[in-house]
């Protein structure tokens, strides 16, 4: 199970000063062109205080110059791992145009405020479902989790205002290295690596043997 990928160049001339800004080139790509069904969708890989890791898929809800920024219920397992651990890795693989961005950084946890006003945007279904859901936490059955949504439906009907959970919120990975790596015919890849050595330092460019 194999396929050649078959893509223009990418060399470091093509490449935006900043990493941010080559991310937002690329995602512009991904997002508009009708490939993929939720690009925003990246595997987050953490790891717990002895090192074992874990992966999920989570969507990516805003990214900046400071960052890239997603929301979860901080006792989740990867809540709990970012908490103790907080290096984090970010994989968006958008498998159709044979490209991925890798992005390696460290996790710190946004604001209320801006955790309050992302909550506000998010449909009413999934306001409560943050409610419902003790994420990661085991549970007896579907209907348990079915009953406490049904009994927050009835305490917080459509329409009526929802409050934030307090365990609940979001996590801003400020990047020490983002690559991108576009695919091409025998294994000849293109990965060009953003490197800094420090929150305030430049950033250089790399160049990856595939």
């Amino acid at each position: 199970m194999r396929e050649q990928y078959r893509s223009e160049d990418f060399t470091e001339k093509d490449l935006a000063a900043d990493p941010m800004e080559q991310f937002a080139h690329w995602f512009r790509q991904v997002a508009g062109g009708g490939a993929l069904h939720e690009p925003n969708a990246m595997v987050v890989s953490t790891a717990d205080s002895r090192g074992r890791p874990s992966s999920r898929t989570v969507l990516l809800k805003h990214y900046d110059a400071r960052g890239f920024v997603f929301f979860t219920n901080y006792g989740s397992r990867k809540g709990r791992e970012l908490t103790a651990n907080p290096y984090v890795s970010l994989l968006f693989p958008w498998h159709p145009l044979a490209r991925q961005v890798i992005v390696t950084g460290t996790a710190v946890r946004v604001g209320r405020e801006e955790t309050v006003a992302y909550f506000r945007t998010r449909p009413h279904g999934s306001q409560l479902g943050a409610w419902a859901s003790d994420q990661s936490a085991v549970i007896g059955s579907r209907q348990e989790l079915v009953d406490r949504y049904e009994e927050l439906a009835a305490r917080y009907p459509e329409g009526e205002k929802v409050p934030a959970p307090p365990q609940w919120g979001g996590f801003r990975v400020v990047p020490d290295a983002i690559e991108f790596w576009q695919g091409h015919e025998n294994r000849l890849h293109d990965r060009l690596r953003y490197v800094r050595e420090s929150p305030e330092a430049g950033w250089h460019v790399e160049r990856l043997c595939p």
